[in-house]
């Protein structure tokens, strides 16, 4: 019985699993009157898709994401994501992973073999990655043996282990991408292994900046790994590397958020965490990413006014938040978010997240090169740049407040802007420009960025905190139910070797330890 209830070390069938995507969304057709011929394509198609276009999700649970991040207010009930309530994650996003074997096993030749090897280990690191972020330990090394090894309550693997593996799995992808030959069946780079290894390398330097604390750490060799991959591999060089979907206006392919059908789009707000950050330095996004209070206008601003936007506490209670939402004297998002259908990419790693973390290694003396300060700095037109290009050059959505070249360098000069002062002074500054530049993209990435470092501060209200103690934001998840239920042994084991028997969500994680 534990065999069919053990969710993450199922063994789906690959036709049921491979039916549920599609190549570039709609490429791949099947014909009703014949049998679907599973392919490493449709396979990757699958893999591919799980980890983009299903994480990301649409409207109401698009914008959730954001609530965490403190970017959104929700006014149709008290969310829990605004509130900082968090409950139990899932482990059930593993089950996908019973595909990649099957996808390098169908490889046509030699070539795409190695290629989909690589795509693999990068599934994989990018699964384990972002679960581990969630709880700590996790089933890692044998995660996935129940079919191959008869393994059915996998034990768990440190974290410090599966964070170890995921370095190596990532480093193998690179050499693999680098031997390999383009393949078919990803909708993100149409196959393009040298677009690929700039991924790899990229989301590689993301896992090592979360390392910032395990520096002296022999076994790990963060800054050395850090070094290496600026120095020597490829990364992102242009928003057109970005890990991103492209959107249209075709049937389940438009933006997230995009009005059809969407009932949800009256309910949100943007927070006064963004739209001030954007006011002190004068910043043009504002225009971009927000519109006016509709009272402010009535009131005789207008829309390039910077006093017509108007954002909001997101820890205000949320009776206060009902009643501000009545008066309807606030900013909520850009109308090109819910009326173009083809949106913009939601990106979950970019160009302007790289420069960030390069710049903030470079701020902790990991690697030299161009300086905190140009990194930095390219950061900023990375993101200014992507915004314009998924911007119609329409009142309606930059508010006679354009952002072009000239004014990009301008902003870049301002002292408001420059990076400067402290070390801690500067990181703020860098970790806030991430945090601005992740607007509505790079799902859970700023309330990481914010556990992390603390950057940019949170708003906490004690009166409609949901966390106990409610003086704090949580900083991880509870273990999975299932896992209490089914592999109960070694969850606890787990919990009582992190946490001292208390699966809570306010005791640190590993990586989070000095």
């Amino acid at each position: 019985m534990k065999n069919k209830i053990r969710s993450y070390i199922m063994v789906l069938g690959c036709l049921l699993v491979a039916g549920s995507g599609c190549s570039k969304f709609d490429d791949i057709n099947t014909n009703p009157d014949r049998p679907a011929e599973v392919s490493s394509s449709m396979l990757a198609t699958t893999l591919l898709l799980n980890i983009t276009r299903d994480a990301i999700s649409t409207q109401k649970s698009f914008m959730q994401n954001y609530m965490l991040g403190k970017y959104i207010l929700w006014t149709e009930f008290a969310e829990n994501q605004q509130y900082n309530k968090f409950s139990r994650t899932s482990f059930d996003g593993f089950i996908v992973l019973n595909n990649v074997d099957k996808m390098i096993e169908f490889a046509p030749d030699e070539g795409q073999k190695k290629s989909y090897t690589a795509l693999g280990h990068f599934i994989r690191a990018w699964k384990f990655f972002n679960a581990s972020m969630e709880v700590g330990d996790i089933p890692y090394s044998v995660a996935l043996a129940g079919e191959s090894e008869n393994v059915i309550n996998p034990e768990y693997d440190s974290q410090k282990e599966v964070f170890e593996g995921i370095l190596n799995e990532l480093d193998e992808a690179d050499r693999l991408f680098s031997e390999g030959t383009n393949f078919s069946g990803d909708p993100v780079y149409n196959g393009n292994v040298a677009k690929w290894r700039k991924l790899v390398n990229s989301f590689e330097l993301k896992v090592l900046i979360n390392l910032y604390k395990k520096t002296a750490d022999p076994a790990l060799k963060v800054k050395e790994r850090f070094q290496q991959i600026v120095s020597s591999r490829p990364v992102f060089t242009s928003n057109a590397d970005n890990f991103a979907l492209q959107y249209s206006d075709k049937a389940g392919q438009k933006y997230p958020f995009f009005k059809e059908g969407n009932q949800f789009i009256i309910y949100q707000m943007v927070s006064d965490v963004l739209i001030d950050r954007l006011k002190e330095t004068e910043d043009y996004r504002l225009f971009y990413f927000t519109k006016p209070s509709p009272v402010k206008i009535a009131g005789g601003k207008t829309w390039s006014d910077w006093d017509a936007y108007v954002g909001i506490d997101p820890s205000v209670v949320y009776s206060d938040l009902s009643a501000i939402s009545s008066s309807k004297d606030f900013s909520a998002i850009n109308d090109r978010y819910t009326q173009i259908p083809s949106g913009e990419p939601v990106a979950l790693i970019s160009y302007a997240q790289v420069k960030f973390m390069m710049a903030e290694a470079a701020l902790r003396g990991w690697i030299t090169g161009d300086g905190a300060a140009k990194y930095y700095e390219d950061g900023i037109r990375a993101s200014m740049e992507f915004v314009v290009q998924y911007t119609p050059d329409d009142a309606n959505y930059h508010h006679n407040r354009k952002i072009d070249a000239a004014y990009i360098q301008n902003f870049l000069l301002s002292d408001k802007v420059k990076l400067q002062g402290t070390t801690p002074e500067q990181l703020e500054q860098i970790i806030t420009q991430a945090y601005i530049a992740n607007f509505l993209q790079a799902p859970y990435s700023a309330y990481f960025e914010y556990r992390r470092t603390g950057y940019p501060a949170f708003p906490i209200n004690p009166a409609s905190n949901k966390n106990i103690p409610s003086d704090r934001i949580p900083i991880r998840w509870l273990y999975p139910q299932k896992e209490l239920d089914y592999n109960g042994e070694h969850v606890n084991s787990a919990i009582s070797s992190q946490y001292g028997g208390n699966d809570d969500v306010n005791a640190p994680m590993w990586i989070l330890k000095d």
